[in-house]
């Protein structure tokens, strides 16, 4: 705040704040001048920048009836009449020549003599939010479509989506990892869905899949299928495969495989994420 101090040489009070910008909002010839519109936007801005926010200024109460005056004297004319009880706004915190420059609940701006006022207590600031945990990534890798072994069987129902659950084993106790090993090398893995996911199963997931979704990694293997090899060329796969029994969060693009029992599946797979 010392630039402020030495551009303009006197205090920001919150009375002269008020002030100043009362003045600015009352400069109705801009309305005739659109050009300067920007500079008393900018002006807004400086104001909350550099005065006080109403919203965080002391109340009180009034504890007599006690006369509302222009200025800081008892000399001064009389503005309201004020009762007992009446709740006030400082519009400065400090008292000036034992007076308390105050804004009523209907807006009258004035003075009232300071021993006739009770400071309202500040309110408890709200305890700090805990930080949360940042949800798990769900963006998807569109570069591994590049390596889907003949892409045109499948159709794409959502290009990304992050769908949660159980792993379970899909070899029947083969596989030590859960998941078949595919000749074109993609893994053939069971997701069990969390209940909120059910609806993305289809009757050909039902039938010959355990009523499971099928997430399918692609190049996870070895490729065996001898047209399925340019697709695999060139790429390692680097996507985590948790073991059974593991609740994860796997993200990838949910299509339906027209060959089989047309069952839905999660294919390529982008990541699959544990969950607590």
């Amino acid at each position: 705040m010392q630039w402020m101090n030495r551009v303009y040489p006197f205090s920001f009070s919150r009375r002269r704040c008020f002030a100043a910008f009362d003045a600015i909002l009352s400069c109705n010839f801009l309305r005739f001048l659109p050009e300067l519109r920007p500079s008393l936007v900018g002006t807004g801005v400086l104001f909350l920048l550099i005065c006080p926010f109403s919203a965080l200024a002391q109340t009180a109460t009034t504890n007599r009836n006690v006369i509302l005056r222009r200025d800081p004297s008892t000399a001064s004319v009389a503005l309201a009449h004020l009762s007992q009880g009446a709740r006030l706004t400082l519009v400065d915190d400090a008292p000036t020549s034992a007076f308390y420059h105050v804004r009523t609940e209907d807006d009258q701006v004035g003075w009232v003599w300071s021993k006739y006022v009770t400071l309202s207590k500040p309110p408890t600031p709200p305890p700090p939010t805990p930080p949360t945990a940042p949800p798990p990534q769900t963006q998807c890798d569109p570069s591994l479509w590049t390596h889907v072994y003949h892409p045109l069987r499948l159709i794409v129902k959502q290009q990304c989506i992050s769908v949660t659950g159980i792993i379970v084993d899909a070899t029947a106790g083969k596989k030590s990892d859960g998941v078949r090993h595919e000749a074109d090398g993609d893994t053939h893995g069971w997701l069990n869905v969390d209940p909120e996911f059910e609806n993305l199963l289809n009757a050909g997931n039902i039938s010959d899949e355990g009523g499971n979704l099928v997430f399918e990694i692609v190049c996870r293997f070895p490729v065996s299928q001898q047209d399925a090899k340019a697709a695999c060329a060139n790429y390692t796969d680097h996507v985590s495969l948790p073991p059974v029994g593991s609740h994860v969060q796997v993200v990838g693009t949910l299509v339906q495989d027209t060959f089989h029992a047309k069952w839905i599946e999660i294919h390529p797979v982008t990541r699959i994420t544990v969950l607590p």
